[in-house]
Parts: C-alpha cells; sequence; structure tokens
C-alpha cells in the first residue's frame, strides 16, 4: 500500500469514528506511533518480498524455471485492525496491535506448482534470521470449503538508522489454480442476499477438487517435460 493511500485510509478511519471517546483518545496519544508502525511493516514486507525474488533467482537456475510466478504484498486496513482487536477483546492500542495482530503485513507468494510451495517455504525458514510463530497447512488439510493455501506466521528483523527491530509479517504460499479459486471464492460468498447458498458452496468444493487435480496432473506433466533422454 502507498504512503498516500495509507494516510487516506487512515484520515477516513478516524473522521468516521471520532464520535468514539476511545477512538478520540488513541488519536491524540497515538497517532504518530501508529503512523510508525505501520512504516515498520512496510519495511518488513520489502524484506520478507527481496527474500523470496532472491530465492526466486537462485532456484531458477536450479529448476530452470522460476517457480515463483508473483508476489503480492498488502497491508492491513485501519479498519480491519480495529474490526480484530474488538473481536479478540483488546482496547485500541499501538502495543495491543504490535502484540496481537500478527497479520498486518502480509505476503502472499504464487507458485506455480505444490512442491514449488514446500521447496520455497523450507528455504525461507533455514535462513537463519527467519523465525517461525505459526504454520498452518491448508494443502495438506484443506478447509471445509476447499480453500487451500500454506499460512506462516513469521518475525523477521528491521534494520533502521538507529536499531534493529524484529516485526511479524504473514506469508501465504498458493499456487496460481489455489490463487484463482480463492479470489473468486471471495467474491461469490461474500455478496448479499445469496439465493442458493448450499449449492453454490458445494459447487465451490468441488471447484476446489478440481483445482488440486489440475495442480497434480500439470505437477506431472512438468516433471515429464523435465526428463532428460537417455
Amino acid at each position: 500500500m502507498k504512503n498516500s493511500n495509507d494516510k487516506k485510509l487512515i484520515e477516513n478511519f478516524f473522521r468516521k469514528a471520532l464520535s468514539n471517546q476511545d477512538v478520540k483518545d488513541f488519536v491524540i496519544e497515538y497517532s504518530q506511533p501508529y503512523k510508525e508502525l505501520m512504516s515498520y511493516y512496510r519495511c518488513a514486507i520489502m524484506e520478507v518480498e527481496t527474500k523470496f525474488n532472491v530465492l526466486n533467482e537462485e532456484l531458477s537456475i536450479l529448476y530452470e524455471r522460476n517457480p515463483i510466478e508473483t508476489i503480492k504484498t498488502r497491508l492491513k486496513s485501519p479498519e480491519s485492525i480495529l474490526e480484530k482487536l474488538e473481536r479478540k477483546g483488546f482496547s485500541l492500542s499501538v502495543e495491543n496491535i504490535e502484540k496481537n495482530i500478527y497479520d498486518i503485513a502480509g505476503v502472499r507468494v504464487i507458485c506455480s506448482h505444490p512442491s514449488d510451495i514446500y521447496n520455497l517455504s523450507k528455504a525461507f525458514l533455514a535462513q537463519d534470521d527467519i523465525t517461525l510463530i505459526k504454520e498452518k497447512d491448508y494443502i495438506k488439510s484443506p478447509k471445509p470449503n476447499g480453500y487451500r493455501s500454506l499460512h506462516l506466521i513469521v518475525e523477521t528483523p528491521i534494520f533502521l538508522h538507529d536499531k534493529k527491530k524484529s516485526m511479524k509479517v504473514e506469508v501465504q504460499f498458493r499456487t496460481i489454480s489455489m490463487d484463482w479459486w480463492a479470489s473468486l471464492e471471495h467474491k461469490i460468498r461474500y455478496k448479499k442476499d445469496i439465493v442458493n447458498r448450499e449449492i453454490i458452496d458445494q459447487e465451490m468444493l468441488a471447484c476446489a477438487e478440481i483445482s488440486a487435480d489440475l495442480d497434480t496432473r500439470m505437477e506431472q506433466l512438468q516433471k515429464l517435460a523435465m526428463q532428460k533422454k537417455k
């Protein structure tokens, strides 16, 4: 997220919530610390994104192809941060944001094949400045709706002009088909007043299974294509 967009979101959020005394107090006491914290998360995103660009370059020589298709990044919006704090039962403060919300900084790595996901995540976690906080493997154990992805919460240092600071980042790994399915599922499922929701849920699950089968078959084709003549 660009700095100007982030600033606009913050301003709109606080303008809508000015009737809330807690938010008034937060603006007075924490406005500048909040901006600093968000800048630290942006730095952490850049650090992690750079790590994957380096891995992609290195592994492209080993694999004779790029294992990463695209890298997407995002910074959680002020509205989402407030909603998550309230849901978790924490008051609005910079300290609570940093200590209790782990997915403010997000990096999504879109890979060619499922094996690329595990190879990349293993290489990433092996780096001595990456600490794994939490892992959820929705590829080996998909969600009931069919969602597949590998989620990691990691801690990585950022180096500022006068200090080193550890920041948490959520990293999601998906194949192209996993990302395509998740994107469309989100657009379909979160429409209001959906008719025949049960049928839609069944079809979405079926599409997820087809997507997983395609991943398997495409990876098998990739292996066949890479076989050397004897």
